[in-house]
C-alpha cells in the first residue's frame, strides 16, 4: 500500500469508538445483558433454543447492516450491535452444547482456533490488527467476526471453568476480574502490547459480565440473588442506554471542538 492510499485511510473516519473508560463499561453491561437476555427469551418467553437463535439471528444482521451503512461511528447503531452480538455469540456455544451435544472443551479448542485464524487472515491482509485502524467496510468486517468468537469463546470459557470447578458465579466473576486485573497490569507496568491486552481483555470481560448476570438473576438455590432474567435484563439496558447517551454527548463535543 503506497504512502498516498495510507493518507487517504487515515483521513477516513473511525467505524468503532475509542478504548476509554465508558467503552469497557458498556461493553461489560452488553455482555451481562446478553447472557440475561438469551435466558429470557429461551426460557421466560417459552422460545427455546432455536426459535431464541434464529430470532436474534434475524435482528442481529439487520443492525449490522445499519452499522455498515453508517460508515463511521455512529453510538447508538456501534453499541446496539455489540449488544445484540453478545447474544448471538453466546446462542451460538449454547446450541453446539445443547443442541448438538458438542463438549465445552471442543467448543472452547474450536472458538479460539476460529479466532486466531481470523485475526492472522485479517493481519495478513490489512497488516494491523489495532482496532485504531478501523476505517474501511473490510476492515470492521474482520472486527465483527473477531468480535463474534471472542463472544462465543467467552461464553465457552466461563462455562467451562464454572462446570469444572463448580465455585459459583461470584468466585467466577472475581477470578475472571482478578485475570483481567492482571493483564492491565501487564500492559500498563510491564509493556505488554496494546493490541494483545486489548484482545484478551475482550474475551475475558465476557465470563466477567455472565458471571455477575447469572449472579443477580439465577435463583437463590442455584447460587443467584434471585431478581430474575426480566428485572436483570431491563436493569442492565437502562444503563447501558444512560452510558450509550452519555458517551453520545461527550463524542458529539468532541468532534464540534475538533
Amino acid at each position: 500500500m503506497n504512502s498516498l492510499s495510507l493518507t487517504a485511510l487515515d483521513h477516513q473516519p473511525s467505524r468503532v469508538p475509542e478504548v476509554t473508560a465508558d467503552f469497557w463499561l458498556i461493553k461489560l453491561l452488553a455482555v451481562t445483558m446478553g447472557e440475561t437476555a438469551a435466558d429470557f427469551l429461551n426460557v421466560n418467553l417459552g422460545y427455546g433454543l432455536t426459535t431464541t437463535s434464529l430470532l436474534m439471528a434475524g435482528v442481529f444482521l439487520v443492525a449490522l447492516a445499519i452499522q455498515f451503512y453508517q460508515g463511521k461511528y455512529v453510538p447508538w447503531s456501534y453499541w446496539l450491535t455489540v449488544v445484540l452480538i453478545s447474544v448471538v455469540g453466546t446462542l451460538v456455544t449454547d446450541n453446539l452444547v445443547d443442541n448438538f451435544g458438542v463438549s465445552l472443551m471442543t467448543t472452547t479448542i474450536g472458538f479460539s482456533v476460529a479466532l486466531a485464524a481470523t485475526f492472522a487472515i485479517w493481519y495478513g491482509v490489512e497488516g494491523t490488527l489495532s482496532i485504531h485502524s478501523i476505517f474501511t467496510a473490510r476492515r470492521e468486517g474482520f472486527y465483527w467476526l473477531a468480535i463474534l468468537f471472542t463472544f462465543a469463546l467467552g461464553t465457552s470459557v466461563g462455562d467451562q471453568v464454572a462446570e469444572r470447578f463448580d465455585i459459583g458465579y461470584l468466585n467466577t466473576g472475581l477470578l475472571f476480574g482478578g485475570i483481567i486485573a492482571v493483564i492491565a497490569l501487564a500492559y500498563y507496568k510491564f509493556r505488554l502490547d496494546a493490541i494483545t491486552a486489548f484482545w484478551l481483555a475482550y474475551i475475558l470481560t465476557r465470563p466477567l459480565g455472565a458471571s455477575f448476570g447469572d449472579l443477580l438473576s439465577q435463583p437463590m438455590e442455584y447460587g443467584g440473588l434471585g431478581l430474575g432474567t426480566t428485572a436483570t435484563s431491563i436493569g442492565f439496558l437502562a444503563a447501558i442506554i444512560a452510558t450509550v447517551l452519555y458517551a453520545s454527548v461527550r463524542y458529539g463535543r468532541s468532534i464540534r471542538s475538533a
